[in-house]
């Protein structure tokens, strides 16, 4: 494994060649307030984008409020997000989140990162897309704000020599330190856009890169 130094100027390569081929990297779950993000980053676990889009587009017209979703019924919810997968807990952890967000914090998702981790189902990777595309001052600010690790940004990680461990909160702690602060949030969705559509899980275009010079995996995988 390079040195964080060595790790540091790879980083910084990465994203200026990355900012270059994808300019207009960004989220690209669709939502129109702060609530409608989480359940959105909820419902994302193990399924595309995509899919969720064409399953919140029907359901944040049925459920308009944050005391919508908490008064759901749970067996009617878990058909609402069916195709999303995994739907009982989905569905159990954002009516569970609905009613802690109006028991604990007003009907306002919290801009915090340790006050996000109290709602049921919420991880450090939805609380770090939450903070950084909702509150993304306070995201800045937060001193346990981190990078959302998805399974792109797991991959991209290792195979461009930025992480060693295969583990998701051990990935983001390693490229904590090395990504600057101010391409934390950027750096998630810059991987994600690259991932999908050059550094593919089993068939990367190497050929086809814009890091494959400076990328130890080019060609080997």
């Amino acid at each position: 494994m390079p040195t964080v130094p060595d790790r540091k100027a790879q980083a910084l390569e990465i994203i200026r060649r990355l900012r270059g081929a994808y300019p207009g990297a960004h989220i690209a779950l669709k939502f129109e307030s702060d609530w409608e993000l989480l359940v959105a980053v909820m419902l994302s676990a193990q399924t595309t984008d995509v899919t969720v889009n064409k399953v919140t587009a029907d359901l944040f017209k049925k459920y308009r409020t944050v005391e919508d979703y908490a008064g759901a019924d749970l067996a009617e919810f878990e058909q609402d997000i069916h195709s999303t997968g995994f739907f009982h807990n989905k569905a159990k952890h954002v009516i569970a989140s609905a009613q802690k967000v109006l028991a604990d914090y007003g009907g306002e998702v919290p801009a915090g990162m340790n006050e996000l981790l109290t709602l049921p189902g919420v991880a450090r990777k939805t609380a770090n897309i939450v903070l950084g595309n909702a509150h993304p001052e306070a995201y800045a600010a937060d001193p346990d704000a981190g990078i959302a690790v998805d399974t792109h940004v797991n991959r991209l990680s290792q195979r461009l020599g930025l992480a060693a461990s295969k583990d998701s909160d051990k990935i983001e702690r390693e490229l904590l330190e090395v990504v600057p602060r101010d391409e934390w949030n950027k750096m998630t969705y810059l991987l994600i856009e690259h991932g999908r559509a050059v550094c593919d899980a089993k068939r990367p275009k190497c050929g086809e890169c814009v890091l494959n010079d400076i990328c130890p995996s080019a060609f080997k995988v």
